[in-house]
């Protein structure tokens, strides 16, 4: 397994970003990614009951069609809070594309993020329309990962190759998030586009693994967004033999797990205002979904982040956390070591002294710049 900190796109794949005016700043705001074969899509979205209306559409589209080849998503509008309006705003913009790129409405995805409760402008995005489709390239990628950012400092991208049955086989992906990030799934988008030729049972079996594990398992201020999504794409182009089953499938998802893994690792080392990429470990745990929650529970908790942020070694702080995460753990059980707080990388250890299990969560601190960027964020 070869790992790349670049988007590199597979076979078949093509992208572009332009900057359509959605932004006051003038920056790129606009992506399309596209697949010149029709790709197996699999996808998982935020679980919050309120959802933009672009995750209503694809919703649709992923129970109407079996195949895909682009994705449109456009940052400094969330589109989210806007009704029925918001609905045919995002399927008018569908429109223009398919229009454009020749390919049924059904086999298009879309995206949003920025602002919640404001009228998506598709003017503009009909206007770049033509400028988006054209330049289309296998160097787009470039543009359209810095397209789909909102306030990160940094675009997060990486690309593996492995061998499946002998075959090269590639994996791309990008991801946007840098606040509200909380489980279920973090705030944030997460594209990936592979050439592997895989089963959608399979395919679905994998990222629902790989984000329960990945972006399931990073927090930065408890705050579930109504946007979030993360897709795969597979088009086949690498010409393997389908993965279903087996040490194939199993190859596979190890793959998307460490693409998902780096990209959420990306998404805290670049948390809003933070000084601190926080480590939390939880081991002899009863299962797994135990050490998680407790993991999850001190990430989330402000006290804590606020404490490693004034480097304050408050053990008090994680022992609280602990015993509100709702198990019965008593007070001999626990066993707490704190890293160096002096460090830019601050690791947690737990221990439930319950079982053989463990988790590992990642947050960050809690700072004054948070308050700050949060603040004026409208």
């Amino acid at each position: 397994m070869k790992k790349v900190l670049k988007a590199i796109l597979p076979a078949g794949f093509k992208a572009n970003g332009i900057a359509c005016g959605l932004k006051k700043s003038g920056k790129l705001d606009l992506a399309l990614l596209y697949s010149e074969y029709p790709a197996v899509a699999s996808a998982k979205f935020t679980t919050n009951s309120i959802i933009a209306a672009p995750l209503v559409v694809s919703k649709t589209h992923l129970k109407s069609a079996k195949r895909f080849q682009a994705v449109l998503i456009n940052s400094g509008n969330a589109n989210c809070f806007t009704g029925k309006a918001g609905i045919k705003d995002a399927q008018v913009s569908v429109g223009y594309v398919a229009e454009r790129l020749k390919i049924a409405k059904s086999s298009i995805l879309v995206n949003s993020t920025g602002i919640i409760g404001k009228r998506l402008d598709v003017g503009k995005i009909k206007r770049g329309i033509d400028e988006l489709v054209s330049g289309l390239s296998c160097s787009g990628i470039d543009k359209a990962k810095k397209a789909i950012m909102t306030t990160d400092t940094f675009a997060k991208e990486i690309s593996l190759s492995i061998r499946i049955a002998g075959k090269p086989v590639h994996i791309c992906g990008i991801a946007k998030g840098a606040g509200m990030i909380a489980p279920d799934m973090a705030t944030m988008l997460c594209f990936v586009m592979t050439d592997a030729s895989i089963a959608k049972k399979a395919l679905d079996k994998s990222l629902v693994s790989a984000v329960d594990r990945t972006f399931n398992c990073i927090s930065v201020d408890g705050c579930m967004s109504t946007n979030d999504t993360v897709l795969v794409l597979a088009n086949g182009a690498a010409g393997n033999k389908t993965v279903s089953a087996g040490k194939d499938l199993q190859v596979f998802s190890k793959a998307l797990e460490l693409i998902c893994f780096e990209l959420a690792k990306m998404i805290i080392l670049d948390a809003e205002g933070a000084t601190k990429f926080i480590q939390i470990e939880v081991c002899r745990a009863k299962d797994w979904h135990e050490a998680k929650k407790v993991a999850l529970n001190i990430a989330n908790s402000t006290l804590f982040k606020t404490a490693v942020f004034g480097r304050n070694p408050n053990f008090g702080r994680v022992a609280a956390a602990v015993g509100a995460s709702g198990f019965n753990i008593k007070e001999h059980q626990l066993k707490i070591k704190l890293g160096s707080l002096k460090a830019k990388h601050v690791k947690v250890w737990v221990s439930l002294s319950r079982g053989k299990a463990r988790c590992t969560v990642f947050t960050s601190d809690l700072t004054p710049e948070y308050i700050k960027i949060n603040a004026a964020y409208n």
